[in-house]
């Protein structure tokens, strides 16, 4: 993100919710309240919930509403220390190895702290999250914890106790203030207690007709309004079914902007048949819709929205 001033954290949970809205986020209280005391109180805020459902946009609209950095750890299976935190750049510390050699330098110890310094350090994002001044601490996002192993949940674990890494080389590099910490998991699997606890917590559901509404608005103001009531009413009803995957707000803001640049005003049969693709992502899941479904879910919008106009 582009340079902004830090702004101080909202004072109230009613400024926490304005906050969001202001980066057209739109949030229940419960969240505005947890999000709220997470600030207030420095302790990391662990969302859960199922893929799509706003998790990780709660910290870029976090960073961006606060003029914070915004720095990004994505979990994947393997994550290593290395990767997580850093690492020593190798080619250029042989180089240096090289240069001095070249030029007779005999000190070892001299020599060590030059191959061993701060510039040929790469900073990862967990060192990076720690580096920050005070009154201006990043937003740090470990996303998807979930899809690491046991052992890095362990090393994260000892990351948020003190907020503070070990190179042995360097010694101990401490945050000056802590980061805000967001931490998100699609539930893969259950996280440790032992981190949960050092957390607040929140389960980030899917939104009720009238929120969804609000944000597909927010997110594609161009789209028809009557379109947006039928994307919003068919994919919540799209949830009520056994899917291998219901689509998630992603999906409804993706298949809004992708009706409004077919130029469509209202769904039909044909169009929600061919737009598929952009709703659900398993075949399955299109072909049952295909085979008539779709077109029953599809009446019944038409038919409460008729009722209710």
């Amino acid at each position: 993100m582009s340079a902004r001033t830090p702004r101080n954290a909202p004072q109230t949970i009613d400024e926490t919710l304005e906050l969001l809205a202001e980066a057209d986020y739109v949030a229940d209280r419960s969240l505005a309240t947890v999000l709220f005391l997470s600030l207030k109180m420095k302790r990391p805020l662990f969302l859960e919930g199922e893929a799509g459902v706003g998790k990780t946009e709660i910290a870029k609209v976090l960073a961006s509403a606060l003029g914070r950095r915004l720095i990004r750890l994505q979990c994947y299976e393997g994550l290593d220390v290395s990767s997580a935190v850093y690492e020593w750049n190798y080619a250029a510390q042989m180089i240096e190895i090289r240069m001095e050699e070249a030029a007779g330098v005999d000190d070892r110890e001299a020599m060590e702290r030059n191959v061993f310094s701060e510039r040929h350090l790469i900073r990862r994002p967990v060192m990076e999250a720690l580096t920050g001044e005070a009154g201006a601490a990043p937003v740090f996002l470990i996303d998807e914890l979930d899809r690491t192993d046991e052992a890095f949940e362990a090393f994260l674990l000892e990351i948020l106790s003190d907020y503070q890494v070990s190179v042995p080389e360097l010694g101990t590099i401490r945050a000056a203030e802590p980061p805000i910490v967001i931490i998100t998991t699609n539930r893969t699997r259950e996280i440790h207690d032992a981190l949960k606890r050092r957390c607040l917590y929140h389960w980030v559901d899917y939104p009720d007709a009238e929120r969804e509404l609000e944000i597909v608005r927010r997110r594609v103001p161009e789209a028809n309004q009557r379109l947006s009531r039928e994307v919003v009413s068919y994919i919540q009803k799209l949830r009520e079914i056994d899917l291998f995957k219901v689509p998630g707000v992603a999906e409804s803001i993706d298949w809004a902007s992708a009706l409004t640049e077919l130029d469509k005003i209202a769904l039909d049969p044909e169009t929600v048949s061919d737009t598929l693709g952009v709703l659900l992502k398993y075949q399955d899941d299109i072909a049952r819709l295909q085979e008539g479904e779709g077109a029953r879910i599809l009446e019944e919008v038409k038919a409460e929205l008729s009722t209710a106009d």
